[in-house]
């Protein structure tokens, strides 16, 4: 029975909408990382395929001739069948090379697509955290423009009593024309993000609030993923360039052909047996001079790993600056919350102070308005504060290499 309630209870929860584990989870349908995939798995074929030239080579072959003078050497008829294998036993190391290339390009591709997913997972969070932030500023919005609406109410029947003056009554007006305009504004935000959203993760969305970030405090950062695959890129391009130098050192093959003949005279006295031939041969070739074609090419590639390897060092240490940048800024972030808190108490203080002086008629409406304004702007300022730092806390998990949806907690 309890077992039945328990289900009953969350099941709710489930068709209410997507927290962020869940938006994470279907961003992984995007269209971009199909793409990646896709790209991995054409390497993949490619290699498979370079691996599969480097077998032996069979062929077969058959010929048929027919003589109208026939000689000796001249049968009228013949024919032959031949059968032929070849394999290379040595090129100065480019199929390992080649192989060493593919290999650690696939490993590449397959970072890059974990770098991919990251970049996805911090944009999903960066817009579920903002649409949070915008949905709490509409909620003090109306609140603040149903404050104001019950005052016009109450300063109408004053007017029509004869006790107040209509520039007070206009005043109130203004404000409210001008909080639903901001209020409109807020909606466009969040109809955007959702737009945003929903063409991340492929299908419609209902965020639903509750998933916090937790801290990270790892002493060791990892290499993050877009590193990774920089340096897979270049042991993919040193061992590319290797393979280019290759073509300046021997090359051995082994060739093996049978050949079968069958010779038909029309005279006896030429006729001799059929007879059947091997040739196996072990053959080197060396291309001792090329006009330098080898080292230019070689220098060419080799310059690639160079110009590469210049990029991963810059990388890195950017990647360490944004680390640092991004601790800082968290710890920034812990400050704005107190700042946002305590400026929050001030505006509840200071407006129910003036809400009373107002009501007794001590004060006039402007200082009203202008603390009321301050009242729901501190309210919205501790909410976005709050939805920032769970940000700073995700910035934080990303450059220091780690998986972003490992960190996410949600709390009904």
């Amino acid at each position: 029975m309890l077992k039945s309630i328990s289900i009953l209870l969350i099941v709710p929860f489930a068709l209410f909408g997507e927290n962020l584990t869940q938006l994470i989870e279907l961003s992984k349908n995007n269209k971009m990382i199909d793409s990646s995939k896709i790209t991995i798995e054409s390497t993949k074929d490619s290699y498979e395929s370079v691996k599969n030239s480097y077998m032996p080579k069979f062929s077969v072959g058959a010929g048929y001739s027919n003589n109208s003078y026939e000689a000796n050497s001249n049968p009228e008829n013949s024919v032959s069948v031949n059968g032929s294998v070849a394999y290379t036993l040595y090129d100065g190391g480019k199929k390992g090379n080649t192989y060493d290339s593919y290999e650690a390009s696939i490993k590449s591709g397959s970072e890059s697509l974990e770098d991919l997913k990251n970049q996805i997972a911090i944009q999903v969070t960066n817009y579920y955290y903002n649409y949070l932030s915008f949905v709490a500023q509409k909620e003090v919005k109306l609140q603040e423009i149903e404050q104001l609406e019950a005052q016009y109410s109450r300063l109408k029947k004053f007017l029509d009593a004869g006790t107040v003056t209509d520039d007070e009554v206009q005043k109130i007006i203004s404000n409210i024309q001008t909080s639903k305009v901001d209020l409109h504004e807020i909606e466009l935000n969040i109809e955007t993000i959702n737009h945003n959203l929903e063409y991340v993760v492929g299908q419609s969305v209902n965020i639903q609030s509750g998933s916090t970030i937790s801290e990270y405090d790892s002493k060791e950062n990892k290499l993050r993923a877009d590193l990774r695959a920089i340096e897979y890129q270049l042991e993919s391009l040193k061992s590319t360039a290797k393979a280019t130098k290759s073509g300046k050192l021997p090359k051995i093959t082994l060739n093996d052909t049978y050949t079968h003949n069958e010779l038909e005279y029309n005279d006896s006295s030429y006729a001799t047996d059929d007879y059947n031939r091997n040739i196996a041969s072990i053959n080197l070739s060396w291309d001792i001079f090329d006009f330098d074609t080898t080292n230019k090419a070689y220098e060419a590639a080799f310059k690639k790993y160079l110009a590469l390897k210049s990029e991963f060092e810059y990388e890195k240490n950017k990647a360490d600056v944004d680390l640092k940048l991004a601790n800082r800024a968290y710890e920034i972030g812990k400050l704005k919350i107190e700042s946002a808190q305590a400026g929050l108490n001030a505006a509840n203080s200071a407006y129910k102070t003036i809400k009373a002086k107002y009501e007794a008629g001590l004060i006039d409406n402007v200082a009203y308005l202008s603390a009321l304004t301050d009242k729901y702007s501190a309210q919205s300022a501790l909410k976005v504060a709050l939805n920032d730092l769970e940000l700073k806390k995700a910035n934080i998990i990303y450059y220091s290499g780690e998986k972003l949806e490992e960190f996410i907690k949600w709390e009904i």
